[in-house]
């Protein structure tokens, strides 16, 4: 109980001038009653955080959506964009190769050792690390435990969740004997290189580096907790991902599109795979909205497995894509560094 005492001296000093009280939120009290019961903390460790919330104010703004810092993207658009074409541009740019390069330079140990545990190769989980937190610059700036008493007890229509997370979020931090009030995040909650949510912490998390401590701040436990995060959500090791299928006309209509639709390739007629796709397991159709015309393309089990980590068809097409721009940037180097 040492840990409890010394965490309230640390909330004492570190309490705003202008916060909230949410003891006296009911919802609150069942929380607190809860956690106290299920998990035994102590209802008065409980009372003193929940007394002096920091007000939204208190969070530096968090970026506008699909938006990164120092963003010089070099390639150009045309006035006239289609959805992809918007997204493509925020979270695919050179930027994001170049840099995923110098990450995978600066990490390959750690990745090769993933990549031999999990069966993920390296670019994905490069990728991932580039989309969520930009290689590390933008891990999020809100206090998460004020983030998410606020959409707990907010008007969110997503209360439920975020108690849970919450809930979750304060189980972490005694485990790994952090002081909840001094963690940073994303608006949602969601912490560190990975961008994990409290959730997954007991679930994916990885002490990679044998340290007793696990930190999605550090290199090799975010990148395997990636790495186990899609292993155990059904990742198979050297099978395809995604290709780019022909069809006829400029846009796709005939069929329905995404994760939840699956088809066999022989029922495919007239839509068929611009390269060569060594893969015989039925298939889902996805469509990237351009400019002119609609990009289809053949996805995968690996491909359903990304969005398990983002349930946004767009968002898992560019972790593909910007893997695959990393591993041909990378050059030749790539097989004998990490000998795939």
């Amino acid at each position: 109980m040492q840990y409890f005492r010394t965490l309230i001296l640390l909330l004492l000093l570190l309490s705003p001038l202008s916060a909230t009280d949410y003891n006296k939120n009911p919802e609150v009290q069942s929380f607190i009653e809860r956690m106290s019961k299920k998990y035994h903390y102590k209802k008065s460790y409980l009372q003193m955080i929940f007394k002096s919330v920091r007000k939204e104010s208190y969070c530096p703004p968090c970026p506008k959506k699909n938006t990164l810092p120092n963003e010089k993207n070099t390639q150009k658009i045309s006035k006239k964009q289609g959805s992809w074409d918007k997204y493509a541009h925020c979270h695919i740019g050179d930027n994001h190769t170049n840099m995923g390069v110098k990450f995978m330079e600066e990490h390959q140990k750690n990745l090769k050792k993933v990549y031999e545990q999990y069966g993920v190769p390296p670019e994905y989980i490069t990728a991932i690390i580039g989309i969520e937190s930009y290689y590390g610059n933008n891990n999020g700036h809100y206090y998460v435990f004020d983030r998410l008493t606020h959409l707990a007890f907010g008007n969110d229509n997503r209360r439920k969740f975020y108690q849970y997370e919450l809930q979750e979020f304060l189980r972490m931090c005694y485990r790994e004997q952090i002081e909840p009030r001094r963690v940073k995040g994303s608006h949602s909650g969601a912490i560190g290189l990975a961008q994990f949510l409290p959730s997954n912490y007991q679930k994916f998390a990885v002490d990679f580096n044998k340290d007793g401590k696990v930190r999605m701040s550090n290199h090799a436990d975010a990148i395997a907790s990636i790495g186990n995060y899609f292993n155990k959500n059904g990742w198979k090791k050297n099978t395809p991902v995604a290709v780019r299928a022909s069809y006829k006309g400029n846009r796709f209509n005939g069929l329905r599109t995404g994760t939840p639709y699956k088809y066999q390739r022989r029922n495919l007629k007239n839509i068929t795979p611009k390269e060569p796709f060594n893969y015989k397991d039925d298939v889902m159709l996805i469509k990237l909205a351009r400019a002119n015309h609609d990009e289809l393309w053949y996805g995968a089990k690996n491909f359903y497995v990304i969005t398990r980590y983002n349930h946004s068809s767009y968002y898992a097409m560019a972790v593909h894509q910007l893997a695959q721009k990393i591993k041909k940037a990378y050059g030749k180097g790539y097989r004998k560094n990490f000998k795939l």
